[in-house]
């Protein structure tokens, strides 16, 4: 890239995962990214980005040029550098770095998290040392390399047992499990830096749950072993990948059907998010910080409405045209009866809106699955 280019270099770790590469596609599109995506491989297909790269190109021939943007910064954006490096491993990390220089990596989205619940009860230190470790390791470098803006992938799941529903940005953190206490504990130490380090600015992401794919079926969801989710663990039972029986763990909730009741939000809008809250740190003390002196923020990413188990494989039937079995099974610990966003302080500060509804998240993962019955993979493995 020319040293007069005026694309901003942002790195997204994960970003050749599910969300992530959704994330380096909007950042694509805007034209104002160069885009350097980091990733280990550990739940992700390098495929996913020389897609979106495919995407971006075709959809790029329909477009104007700005007229302040060299015709090489305008085939740039659509050139998404793919690094393999673990964030876990400084002297990888440090290595992308370097390799742009001091003051030259403008900002960081960070994704890359290990953050199935389940296995984090059981692989506790694990998370810690992926989660945790890996970002404090991620952040003494961005200092060491002069680059203090970041946007951070939190989660719903930092709120426990929340005392008020749909949740608000105020309710206490009260995280069950390890993976949802990674989540907070860094939050905290993001929080904390931008207190001791002023020149810091950082937003905390609370995603709610992701759905759905790039319409165009080209990019989606592809979990390495058996998914962990409803949504794709219904993709894939439609393509018969796995058995076609649903564990609904409780039927007695204090919910609509009885079953648990998620926020669901389509990952375009969920990665649209992330673009505007990076363009946000572009302001100069921006009006959203009420404390001059600490520059971070946390909002809630979501749908402001619930789902029912029952209603997304209902929606999940009517998209794919599959039966799907029910086993009705005990309540799983750790589960409440509903989670849902309260998404008013990210529409009003950050201009923060969903536009897809249930029908639209599953006819888009049918749309992918269907035409990636085995993800990215030519094969199932």
């Amino acid at each position: 890239m020319p040293s007069d280019s005026k694309l901003k270099t942002v790195i997204v770790t994960g970003g050749a995962g599910y969300i992530g590469s959704h994330v380096v596609y909007h950042l694509a599109k805007t034209r104002q990214y160069k885009v350097v995506s980091v990733d280990n491989g550990h739940n992700s297909q390098p495929e996913s980005l020389t897609r979106v790269s495919q995407l971006a190109r075709e959809e790029q021939a329909s477009e104007t040029k700005p007229a302040d943007l060299s015709d090489e910064d305008w085939q740039e954006t659509n050139n998404i550098v793919a690094k393999n490096a673990d964030l876990t491993d400084g002297a990888s990390i440090r290595s992308v770095f370097a390799e742009y220089g001091k003051g030259k990596i403008w900002g960081v989205i960070h994704v890359a998290a290990w953050k199935a619940v389940g296995e984090s009860a059981e692989q506790p230190l694990t998370y810690y040392a992926n989660n945790v470790g890996a970002t404090i390791q991620l952040l003494q470098i961005m200092n060491e390399f002069d680059c203090k803006r970041l946007v951070y992938s939190s989660s719903a799941t930092v709120y426990g047992i929340p005392p008020k529903v749909p949740i608000p940005e105020t309710s206490p953190l009260g995280a069950l499990s390890p993976y949802g206490k990674t989540k907070v504990m860094c939050e905290t130490i993001i929080e904390d830096l931008c207190t001791a380090q002023q020149e810091w600015k950082a937003l905390s992401l609370r995603y709610f749950n992701p759905a759905g794919a790039h319409p165009s079926g080209r990019i989606g969801e592809d979990p390495r072993g058996k998914p962990f989710n409803l949504l794709p663990i219904l993709g894939q039972m439609a393509v018969g990948r796995i058995p076609p029986t649903l564990k609904v763990m409780g039927n007695d909730y204090p919910t609509v059907d009885g079953t648990c009741v998620r926020d669901y939000l389509h990952v375009m809008d969920l990665a649209s998010g992330h673009v505007l809250a990076l363009n946000k740190l572009a302001e100069e003390r921006s009006a959203i910080f009420a404390d001059k002196n600490k520059q971070f923020k946390a909002y809630n990413l979501g749908n402001g409405k619930g789902e029912s188990v029952l209603q997304i494989t209902a929606a999940m039937k009517k998209a794919t045209g599959f039966d799907y079995k029910l086993e009705i099974t005990p309540r799983r610990a750790g589960d409440v009866p509903a989670l849902i966003a309260d998404p008013t302080l990210a529409q009003e500060e950050l201009g923060f809106k969903t536009s897809a509804n249930l029908e639209t998240m599953c006819a888009d993962l049918w749309n992918w699955q269907s035409q990636n019955p085995n993800g990215y993979a030519a094969v199932n493995v």
